[in-house]
């Protein structure tokens, strides 16, 4: 019988999701209150696995008691230069803390809203799938505007997303605005929910 070694690409996964169990388990038992968001929340919803981080969100007053608790876990703590997350190490598999994505801080109430569900054996809270759009829509600027990236999301969660709620949420923005014209044109969005 021939056992076969996992390639790079592999380990990082695996690397990437031992991680974020780590980092959601610790925070769990810190009683920190948070949501998994970004690429592994969709992934945890049906969307494309990511490959260069793991993002949880919480709140500004909770980052300090969370740290605490990561540290002590045993994990790296990094404060990057920006100042809207921090950063965590486990090993070379990089957790961001983000509390104030696209400048909108996280709220109490936006973190109630997320599901409980299973990812990777873990029980942990999981953003909806309106949100985690939203947030990615709201990332895109004149110097980050890669909207291949955002239709694999786009199209696997698609049944999940409340489309009048995230139009909303999203209409200032001008490139969130042209990313959902490209969607309703190649008929993403649910047929009753194109407006």
């Amino acid at each position: 019988m021939t056992v076969s070694t996992p390639g790079p690409g592999e380990r990082a996964d695996q690397e990437l999701r031992a991680a974020l169990k780590r980092v959601a388990t610790t925070l769990k038992a810190a009683g920190v209150s948070f949501a998994l968001a970004g690429g592994y929340a969709s992934w945890a919803r049906g969307g494309p696995e990511p490959v260069h981080d793991a993002d949880f969100v919480l709140v500004e007053e909770d980052v300090p008691r969370a740290l605490q608790a990561l540290a002590h876990a045993g994990l790296r703590v990094e404060h990057p230069p920006e100042d809207w997350l921090e950063k965590v190490y486990d090993g070379d598999a990089l957790v961001d803390l983000i509390f104030r994505p696209a400048d909108r801080p996280v709220t109490r109430e936006q973190l109630a809203d997320a599901d409980e569900l299973r990812v990777d054996s873990v029980l942990m809270p999981v953003q909806p799938a309106t949100e985690i759009l939203a947030s990615k829509m709201l990332a895109l600027s004149e110097h980050s505007c890669d909207l291949a990236r955002l239709f694999p999301h786009a199209r696997a969660l698609r049944e999940q997303v409340d489309w009048p709620a995230l139009r909303r949420e999203v209409k200032q923005w001008p490139f969130a605005r042209a990313f959902l014209e490209l969607c309703d044109d190649l008929d993403i969005p649910p047929k009753e929910e194109t407006s």
